[in-house]
């Protein structure tokens, strides 16, 4: 592409006037290396922001830093892959200061011209790519071996709305084999909102035996009373039979099959 075409789509992305298939051309040439970050307003400017700053807890925004951090990497001339791009450690948290509104900002002008059934056909679009995005970033996480990296996974996860089953099996593999009780805690939480799904809800009453954590096996029971998961309570009382079983969890235990019952 001529230098004089290049130039053009950057002024167009300046002024925000590049719709969505010009905006495909520009991360195109953001990844070939012919277009520098420091070129487009307001990238660069938040770059520098986001590196100056502590890393936040994590939410579920994209990041223009995305495509710069994917230019270097080709740049550098090394096989690219996802796996790869993903295990960076500095990606997570610049991730979460990201926002998809500049994306769709991006391309408002574009969107406010087009007819009704285009825009929203755009604007799916989109919300696929970013949704698929931020699964690929938590199951990336998810196989860390810090605590707190797996942590913000979890913490991703919670805010992806709908998750797909995908997710969902990998929040309850965290469930059942984390070494971690605050990483399992967290991902009983996230998986509460799904409860109701039959599998999920069948997956956390066989969770139930396989806690050792007294916090965990609380929370469990807690989530039992709330599902009046009658079919729980038989793996609620291999809990009390057991000897190692503290006598405090033992009361809680008893007082949630009471209530189920």
């Amino acid at each position: 592409m001529s230098t004089e075409k290049i130039q053009e789509l950057i002024e167009k992305y300046n002024a925000q006037q590049a719709d969505p298939t010009e905006m495909k051309l520009i991360e195109k040439l953001i990844e070939e290396g012919l277009i520098d970050i420091a070129e487009l307003q307001g990238l660069q400017e938040m770059e520098d922001q986001l590196v100056r700053m502590d890393p936040p807890q994590p939410s579920l925004k994209l990041d223009d830093t995305f495509y710069h951090m994917l230019a270097e990497e080709k740049r550098k001339g090394r096989g690219f892959s996802w796996k790869a791009f993903f295990a960076w450690p500095e990606f997570a948290p610049r991730l979460a200061f990201a926002s998809v509104t500049l994306l769709l900002g991006l391309t408002a002008g574009f969107f406010l011209r087009a007819p009704q059934p285009q825009k929203d056909q755009e604007i799916g679009v989109l919300t696929k790519e970013v949704s698929d995005l931020k699964e690929m970033m938590m199951l990336s996480l998810l196989e860390k071996e810090s605590a707190t990296d797996r942590l913000k996974a979890v913490s991703l996860s919670e805010d992806m709305g709908q998750a797909s089953q995908k997710v969902t099996s990998a929040l309850l593999q965290t469930l059942n084999h984390d070494d971690n009780v605050n990483v399992r805690l967290a991902a009983l939480d996230a998986l509460k909102p799904y409860s109701k799904d039959s599998k999920v809800r069948e997956e956390l009453i066989r969770s139930i035996s396989k806690q050792d954590s007294p916090l965990v096996q609380i929370s469990l029971a807690e989530l039992m009373v709330e599902m009046q998961a009658k079919s729980s309570v038989k793996e609620l009382e291999k809990i009390l039979h057991n000897e190692n079983t503290p006598t405090d969890v033992k009361k809680k235990i008893r007082e949630s099959i009471a209530v189920i019952i």
